[in-house]
């Protein structure tokens, strides 16, 4: 079955969409309807749409067709807070356009972007093969609720998905010219060294946790965890705080903590890292006898989807656009595209993201309607290549 594209007067409008997403002031975990927006709209092209709410979080997996590949695009309608508000041009939320210029909360970061892809598979009545959304509210939060409680209800239902877009702005200085191929690990460790509290002029009936500590940050940092990886930065670690909250000058404090953040290539894992730092501080604490405790949270382990067919339609497609070579890079924080690899490769290209979480968060009407037009040709070209 060939594609069957709508001439483009017949379809959805990505401008009056972004605007009419941004009305909905879905300041994480506040869905505010933006949600609804969605599902109705998608309902209108033929989608199915099943919600999925984990606590409090307004989740969405939509699929149009049951045939194979499917392709899924993913992207969240929860927002950042708007900030301080009398720096804005307008009211954040709304979504007001001056000078060629759309102004709001989500306008990059993302409901552009999502606004952009509904757009662009409105111009087409039938693909060989499924189209699929998986939208979430709670990108910008915890991201305990969202994306990755859906990933983990679709392998225990069955649900294939072949590949997947995700409409972050990964767009650098103009629309087209980074796409994401992967995304670095991220772990915070809290640790804790609990001594004896004295007297500073007694310290032998003491146990001064603040030294132990201090060794412990000081053994961590000094490690050179790796020289890079394929696409990828050397990891770093940061010291991010230390904490004693002792207010007097001669009282040797009952304890002390840190925390640190490692942003990790794939030459580590979460697991190693933790059992790395785990065995620096059992070290310490039977060379002291102090108390040493430490608390991990894994947020998301290192990716890499490959160069290959995927990531050639992707890039094929903005050259021809967009008219710019994608960098397929690997910079920048974590995404939910951590939580969708489990099930399919993964790339990220959007907007510009230049604005993304800043007072007058803004894009060029002009781009939403590149993006529209690049999204599409993807579409096009990838059941071309995959169905």
């Amino acid at each position: 079955m060939a594609n069957t594209q709508k001439p483009y007067e017949n379809s959805l409008d990505p401008v009056e969409l972004t605007q009419a997403l941004i009305n909905h002031a879905s300041v994480t975990p506040v869905d505010a309807g933006a949600m609804d927006r969605v599902q109705r709209t998608l309902e209108a092209l033929g989608f199915a749409c099943e919600r999925l709410k984990f606590g409090e979080i307004e989740n969405l997996y939509a699929r149009r067709g049951t045939a194979s590949p499917n392709l899924c695009f993913a992207g969240h309608t929860d927002v950042v807070p708007e900030g301080a508000t009398e720096g804005w041009r307008s009211d954040p939320f709304a979504a007001t356009i001056v000078d060629g210029i759309l102004t709001g909360r989500g306008a990059v970061d993302m409901k552009g972007g999502i606004a952009a892809w509904i757009a662009a598979v409105s111009r087409f009545d039938d693909v060989p093969g499924s189209l699929s959304f998986l939208i979430t509210g709670d990108e910008e939060g915890e991201a305990i609720d969202g994306t990755k409680k859906v990933v983990e209800h679709l392998q225990q239902t069955g649900e294939v998905i072949d590949h997947c877009i995700v409409g972050e702005p990964t767009s650098s200085a103009v629309l087209g010219d980074m796409i994401k191929v992967g995304r670095r690990g991220s772990i915070n460790v809290t640790i804790t060294v609990t001594g004896k509290q004295g007297h500073v002029a007694y310290p032998q009936r003491a146990l001064n946790p603040v030294p132990v500590l201090v060794a412990i940050m000081a053994e961590l940092d000094a490690r050179v965890l790796d020289e890079g990886y394929e696409r990828f930065l050397p990891s770093n670690l940061e010291i991010t705080t230390f904490d004693v909250a002792n207010t007097t000058t001669n009282l040797i404090p009952q304890s002390a903590s840190g925390r640190i953040n490692i942003r990790f290539n794939p030459s580590h894992s979460g697991a190693s890292l933790q059992a790395w730092i785990e065995g620096v501080c059992a070290r310490h604490a039977e060379r002291t006898g102090a108390k040493v405790e430490a608390r991990t949270a894994i947020s998301g382990e290192a990716f890499l989807t490959e160069a290959g067919p995927f990531v050639d339609v992707i890039q094929d497609t903005i050259r021809d656009v967009l008219k710019v070579e994608a960098d397929p890079s690997t910079t920048g924080g974590t995404s939910d595209a951590r939580f969708i690899r489990a099930l399919c490769p993964v790339v990220e290209f959007g907007l510009v993201g230049q604005t993304m979480h800043q007072v007058n968060e803004s894009t060029p009407v002009q781009d939403l309607h590149d993006l529209t037009d690049a999204y599409a040709k993807l579409i096009e070209r990838y059941f071309k290549v995959f169905a």
